[in-house]
């Protein structure tokens, strides 16, 4: 079940950044007036980093190689169930909308690089420590 990683580093104060977590996802939301204005949902943290990423106004893209959708929506749905309700709405609706459309999703990188506040476990920096629990 994805846990939500508290204390996220907020950099814009229109939007509310946040994080969930498990053993598979990273999932990064960005919310604006509560409802859901961009997301990254990062797959294969061990191995080989993925991500599906959307926002208003640009749309769908994935990073880190071919996306086979339905197995990671799938897997994704078993562990939403302890999200927030409206994000749960509103990511299954984007998860439906890019299966329906996935052949039609650019590709931005063949490698997914996380942003600095997105670091996790031993590639943390030290500074970033204290904003993120």
């Amino acid at each position: 079940m994805l846990r939500e990683i508290l204390d996220v580093l907020q950099d814009d104060p229109s939007s509310q950044r946040r994080w969930f977590h498990d053993d598979y996802f990273d999932l990064f939301v960005r919310q604006t007036a509560g409802e859901l204005a961009a997301f990254e949902l990062c797959y294969g943290i061990h191995s080989s980093e993925r991500a599906l990423v959307w926002s208003a106004g640009r749309g769908y893209f994935h990073d880190g190689g071919p996306l086979e959708a339905d197995p990671i929506i799938a897997r994704f749905e078993r562990v939403a169930d302890g999200l927030p309700e409206v994000l749960r709405f509103a990511l299954g609706a984007r998860l439906r909308e890019y299966a329906q459309h996935k052949a039609q999703v650019p590709a931005r990188r063949t490698r997914f690089r996380r942003a600095d506040w997105q670091q996790t476990g031993d590639d943390q920096n030290p500074e970033d420590q204290s904003r993120i629990s």
